[in-house]
């Protein structure tokens, strides 16, 4: 009977071990940045807007609906002088 009891719980410490592990690896692979980045959305309405993105050296704004994702403009990250933008900024509406 005992026996079945610390089997249970080893089971359960593994279980939650792996849970742990898991979210540590979700966690450091976020940090890492990717090609395509969020630099700002402004909302129009419900599922409605405009977004700005960076996609390599390129930004792109786009206008967001429920049903829809359209290009409206490319930017060049120098036209637009993104880098002498300080990151606080950057995440203001556009």
């Amino acid at each position: 009977m005992i026996l079945t009891y610390l089997r249970m719980f080893a089971a359960l410490g593994l279980v939650i071990g792996l849970i742990y592990a898991a979210a540590a690896f979700i966690r450091k692979r976020q940090g890492k940045p990717g090609i395509l980045s969020m630099l700002a959305y402004q909302g129009f309405g419900p599922k409605k807007g405009i977004a700005l993105m960076r996609l390599g050296n390129d930004v792109l704004l786009l206008g967001v609906t429920a049903t829809e994702l359209k290009l409206m403009k490319i930017y060049s990250s120098r036209e637009l002088e993104l880098d002498k933008i300080n990151p606080q900024e950057k995440d203001g509406a556009l």
